[in-house]
């Protein structure tokens, strides 16, 4: 009898999303772990593999499996690196990563990218929908990588319709074992917060990106959706919902911010590159993602904060 279960490739499967994720697909898939920060302990039936994807080694995976699918879910954050890195990683790597499906036959590709590359202004329209310019590098470099990671995705979208991609543009992922800027800013017990400014943001938990990204892959229908709830929230009720103390930083001058959090060393948590999106707001219009595919959230914003709120109870 021959198998007919396609193989997954999993990138970034070190990462608390990519592990949900790998969870899901695990038993009515072949799955393949990888991750170019560490080699990912996993079930004894996922290979798992340490690579650097712009380097040679990643070829030898491809060699190695017949893949049918890639989730592209492997990112350096702005503050885990420096921009050369970042830039080798997520922009020259997933180049590397687009090419190496077309070479080997790869009849799917997922891209997790972000709702920052449309860029934080006060000039944003109330729901920004797929259509949206990405203006994020027109406001800071630290954010080019992310910009041109999408260029690049979209690229290859028209280029290489074979690969059937697909461009995932999340609002804030949070939750449990989630490492992104806003995730380790909320776990702190006091944050940061910009005179004169609260901009509405939108909150997805980890679990439903998960399942987002399972959805997407099993339906397969390539194009480019924001996905998030159709609720918001402000950015200081999120701070006090996931019971962190509110630090007022004055927001006059523009650059007075960014000075402040380069002076404290609060890059990781308050990045310079973002203070923007502490200001402004930046909400995606998800509906086309969820009419297409038929997904809803099923976690409440509640339970999104409560974890942080537990958190801070928690002896450290």
């Amino acid at each position: 009898m021959t198998d007919k279960k396609k193989t997954v490739l999993v990138t970034g499967a070190a990462g608390s999303l990519a592990k949900r994720v790998i969870a899901r697909l695990h038993g009515r898939y072949h799955v393949i772990a990888v991750d170019f920060r560490r080699k990912v302990e996993t079930e004894p039936d996922i290979p798992s593999y340490k690579i650097e994807i712009h380097k040679r080694g990643f070829e030898d995976v491809f060699r190695r499996h017949k893949i049918d699918a890639v989730l592209h879910i492997g990112r350096i954050f702005p503050h885990e690196h420096d921009r050369t890195r970042r830039y080798n990683a997520n922009v020259l790597g997933s180049k590397k990563l687009f090419e190496l499906c077309r070479k080997y036959g790869v009849a799917q590709v997922i891209v997790h990218s972000t709702y920052y590359v449309y860029g934080a202004s006060a000039y944003n329209p109330a729901l920004l929908d797929e259509d949206a310019p990405l203006k994020a590098s027109e406001v800071t470099q630290d954010l080019v990588d992310s910009v041109e990671l999408e260029n690049l995705a979209q690229i290859y979208l028209w280029k290489a319709p074979e690969l059937n991609i697909t461009i995932l543009r999340p609002c804030n992922v949070l939750g449990p074992g989630v490492r992104n800027t806003m995730s380790v800013l909320l776990m702190r017990p006091l944050v940061p917060v910009l005179v004169g400014f609260s901009p509405m943001m939108q909150c997805l938990h980890v679990d439903d990106m998960a399942d987002a990204l399972v959805a997407a892959f099993e339906q397969n229908k390539p194009g480019i959706y924001n996905v998030a709830p159709d609720d918001y929230v402000t950015y200081q009720t999120m701070v006090e919902q996931s019971g962190c103390r509110k630090l007022p930083v004055p927001s006059v001058p523009p650059m007075l911010p960014k000075m402040i959090s380069s002076a404290l060393n609060w890059g990781s948590f308050f990045p310079p590159y973002l203070v923007n999106y502490f200001k402004y707001p930046v909400i995606i219009d998800g509906r086309l993602f969820r009419q297409t595919f038929g997904w809803t959230p099923r976690r409440s914003l509640n339970d999104i904060f409560s974890y942080y709120r537990k958190h801070k109870l928690l002896p450290h």
